[in-house]
């Protein structure tokens, strides 16, 4: 059977063996079937149609330097675009795409191969012609993952700047008026004060950003596990955010052991940004919950509230301060000192813990962020795209 006709009467095997290796990539560990799988089934179907269709030596070397796809690359174009678009919201990074791309080629000539086909003199064109339109799907694929994260980058530096502007220009006012009240000590307090409090502001967002611009560059989230007690850092979160919010009722609730090896101080900003996204997103009708839950191998980490659910199609962008959504009905709000990346920073928190977060939202029983942490486990950090001496300075 010719290559092509092949791809066309095995799409399911293909694509079965598609899911299983997204599935195997740590974003895509807890998703359904439907987005596990995505657009693959389009771009094999045009793939293969591709192939079918007549090319002559001038159209070929004009497709190979991306100079004309033909009249049956339309289809294969647009599938290819929105499979990127719908990975990187689903918090897939480009070589985890890539590598998809890699996995199904592979799939393709491997199960053809074990088909046992008859041998024709076209083997070789058709495998040409596959490869062909799978390095068009792939370059189709980079292309709209960079765009999306240029057009979102430039948002996001600039929703960035206007909102260092305000604690930078708050320091400005209480430093020039510092010389004026130093005769009074409680004015000169209260600007010092004042002072102090945008600088802390400032120094959260700017290391919120140092975090993900080593997460993204590939350098993975730096931790460094040791024994503790997760109880012990729930209780001094409770209490702080108690006293910081004495206006919401916020709970904590504790079960089995919870003791194992994690970074301390990585797991505290997991959870003091999930409990901040709680009172921040939550009705103040219904408590924030914290709760422990420990068992065997695992703990796990549950952060509740009431209130308006999260949208279905914001679900899976909500970990991405690059894709995260908004409306009018659901405006974007962040609490002082934070530039959206609570989320984000939580999920690569878990990861790099070897665990994985997970949410559920419906009107009926509120929103609930969930952290499973293995209680040993090696820290999981990627590969460093910037040199050694860099990276360990950022």
């Amino acid at each position: 059977m010719r290559l092509a006709n092949f791809i066309l009467s095995n799409v399911e095997p293909i694509l079965a063996e598609s899911e299983t290796f997204a599935r195997s990539i740590v974003p895509g560990e807890n998703l359904g079937q439907l987005a596990l799988r995505d657009h693959a089934g389009q771009i094999l179907q045009a793939t293969a149609r591709d192939m079918k269709f007549p090319q002559s030596a001038a159209e070929q070397a004009k497709k190979s330097k991306g100079l004309d796809h033909g009249p049956s690359g339309d289809a294969l174009d647009g599938a290819s675009k929105l499979h990127a678009v719908d990975r990187l919201g689903l918090g897939f990074n480009l070589l985890e795409v890539m590598s998809e791309y890699r996995a199904l080629r592979a799939s393709v000539l491997r199960l053809w191969r074990e088909s046992l086909p008859a041998p024709d003199d076209r083997d070789v064109d058709d495998i040409t012609r596959f490869n062909e339109s799978l390095d068009q799907s792939i370059t189709k694929a980079v292309a709209s993952y960079t765009s999306r994260v240029d057009q979102a980058r430039d948002m996001f530096l600039a929703i960035l700047s206007h909102d260092l502007r305000n604690p930078l220009n708050s320091i400005g006012m209480n430093a020039h008026l510092v010389p004026l009240v130093c005769a009074d000590p409680v004015e000169a307090m209260a600007c010092g004060q004042q002072i102090t409090r945008s600088v802390t502001v400032m120094e959260r967002m700017i290391s919120d950003l140092l975090d993900y611009t080593r997460t993204r560059l590939g350098a993975g989230m730096p931790v460094k596990p040791a024994p503790l007690d997760l109880g012990s850092v729930a209780r001094e979160l409770f209490n702080e955010f108690r006293t910081a919010h004495p206006d919401r009722d916020i709970q904590l609730r504790t079960d089995g052991d919870l003791n194992g090896r994690w970074d301390a101080d990585r797991v505290r900003q997991a959870n003091s940004n999930l409990l901040g996204n709680a009172i921040e997103h939550g009705s103040a009708d219904y408590p924030v919950t914290l709760a422990l839950r420990g068992e065997t191998t695992n703990v796990f980490i549950e952060v509740h509230n009431g209130g308006d659910p999260i949208l279905p199609g914001e679900m899976q962008k909500i970990f991405d301060p690059l894709v995260r959504g908004s409306s009018a009905e659901h405006p974007r709000k962040n609490r002082p000192g934070s530039i959206g990346m609570g989320l984000y920073i939580a999920r690569e928190v878990a990861k790099s813990h070897n665990g994985r977060i997970e949410v559920t939202s419906s009107p009926e029983e509120g929103t609930s962020f969930t952290i499973r942490l293995p209680r040993e486990s090696a820290p999981r950090e990627g590969q460093p795209i910037l040199d050694a001496g860099h990276i360990e300075n950022m």
